[in-house]
């Protein structure tokens, strides 16, 4: 039997309702790709939604879905059709999914994908037990299946921030691009596994010292192994 999900609610009216604020440097900038202009190509639109969902910590040359871009390009898949196979492609896998609690996993998507900040944690509790029950990809689908995503976005513009300046406030928010991907959890874990260490007041990185000692391993034992192939094909 499956768990139904936890119902919530905006946690404040500046959430419910959409923002008439004058044009500024803190204000989202559109890529839509129906309106591709000379000074807004194609490749702007595609880097747009490249920062707003993997950020910069993964924007490298070598990480770009390139046949998602040329489906795209074509087509073939609509822009939330990018939106959708950047999250379910294996570097956003290695380096959000597999690194974050499932807490930590929705924040970062509901932020990247919706645009908005969590409504609270029942809004966080019930995303994390439809992860738990159906999967990251159900998670998936029915963030860019549902209306506020419609509603905001449609099919052709690239998620973005929603609000950062509200009326009471004298700046805007920290844009979601500059949050970390990581929380206490996955620190913790780090340390657990011996890939991180204190030492007063500092944290050290062991990870690559624990890297080498593990391919140093596998290559004794490789080779070994090998020998031992080789003795008993002889033999």
């Amino acid at each position: 039997m499956a768990i139904p999900r936890l119902s919530y609610s905006p946690s404040s009216q500046n959430q419910r309702v959409k923002g008439y604020e004058m044009g500024g440097d803190e204000q989202p900038k559109l890529y839509n790709l129906d309106n591709l202009t000379q000074t807004l190509n194609f490749e702007e639109v595609v880097w747009a939604a490249y920062r707003q969902i993997w950020n910069e910590q993964q924007i490298l040359d070598f990480n770009r879905e390139k046949a998602l871009e040329s489906q795209l390009r074509n087509g073939q898949i609509t822009m939330r059709g990018f939106v959708r196979g950047l999250l379910l492609s294996d570097n956003f896998r290695r380096l959000i999914y597999e690194a974050n609690s499932n807490y930590r996993l929705v924040e970062i998507c509901v932020q990247r994908v919706l645009g908005r900040y969590v409504y609270g944690d029942r809004e966080k509790f019930a995303w994390s037990t439809l992860i738990a029950t159906e999967g990251f990809e159900a998670f998936v689908d029915q963030l860019l299946d549902s209306d506020e995503y419609f509603e905001n976005f449609g099919d052709s513009i690239v998620p973005y921030q929603r609000r950062r300046v509200l009326p009471q406030k004298d700046s805007g928010d920290l844009p979601f691009a500059r949050m970390s991907r990581y929380d206490e959890n996955y620190l913790n874990t780090q340390f657990r596994l011996g890939l991180m260490t204190r030492v007063n007041p500092m944290v050290v990185d062991n990870s690559s010292r624990v890297y080498r000692r593990v391919l140093f391993i596998l290559s004794v034992s490789s080779i070994l192994l090998l020998i031992l192939t080789i003795g008993l094909a002889v033999g």
